[in-house]
């Protein structure tokens, strides 16, 4: 008989450095704010080794900031980062869309169709809808089997989370109907086999959306305009 697997026993410093990691993606702790290490191990309730080990893990992974004789605080995040980061999905997405023209069974063309439903009908549940589309970029990955697109693809959406989230949360909601065009004309790209409809659908949606960012950045005084 075979025996049910045990769930995975996570750690205090897991559980602590899964709390800062979300927290500071979701902007309940704001860019260059300190943390207070003795304030933090009160309220979750552990001693400071587990904070301190998850602290050195969010460093290393460029969520927190060390400084001597200070202490750690949030790294800071500059609107500006929306080009890098939008010119790296664009390309990670021609990617992973050409790859899934040449991979993509029947099947999971018809899964895709659902998540676009699925996705059609969060449109005025900002946080679900974005989860949602988070899981419609790695499944294009998976379908595609471009798992190294998959994990560089990780690293950009958390920095693109903070960016919505510290930014971007009274624009995004207006994008969603947008979203939704690219992704069902990304769908039938990919339905009718043609890497290069499904290359063009990905380069402009992530060119479209950037400039509408940027243009209400400008408009917010958050971002200066390029020379």
């Amino acid at each position: 008989m075979t025996q049910p697997k045990m769930p995975r026993y996570k750690s205090k410093k897991e559980l602590v450095y899964a709390h800062l990691r979300t927290a500071i993606l979701h902007g309940a702790f704001q860019p260059d704010e300190r943390i207070v290490i003795d304030g933090l191990a009160s309220q979750l309730g552990v001693s400071q080794i587990p904070i301190r080990e998850a602290l050195q893990q969010l460093q290393a992974e460029g969520f927190v900031v060390m400084e001597p004789h200070v202490g750690p605080r949030v790294a800071p995040i500059e609107a500006s980062l929306i080009y890098e980061v939008f010119q790296l999905l664009e390309s990670l997405e021609v990617i992973s869309g050409r790859a899934a023209c040449q991979h993509m069974s029947d099947l999971q063309l018809q899964e895709m169709e659902g998540l676009l439903r699925h996705m059609d009908a969060l449109r005025d549940d900002l946080e679900q809808w974005s989860q949602e589309n988070v899981r419609l970029h790695y499944s294009l990955c998976d379908w595609g089997k471009t798992l190294l697109v998959k994990s560089l693809m990780a690293k950009v959406l958390d920095q693109w989370d903070r960016l919505r989230h510290y930014y971007l949360k009274d624009v995004l909601v207006k994008r969603i109907d947008l979203s939704q065009q690219d992704h069902w004309a990304l769908y039938e790209a990919l339905r009718a086999r043609d890497p290069e409809q499904t290359e063009c659908v990905a380069r402009q949606h992530n060119q479209r959306a950037v400039a509408d960012y940027v243009d209400y950045l400008r408009s917010n005084g958050q971002m200066k305009a390029q020379a």
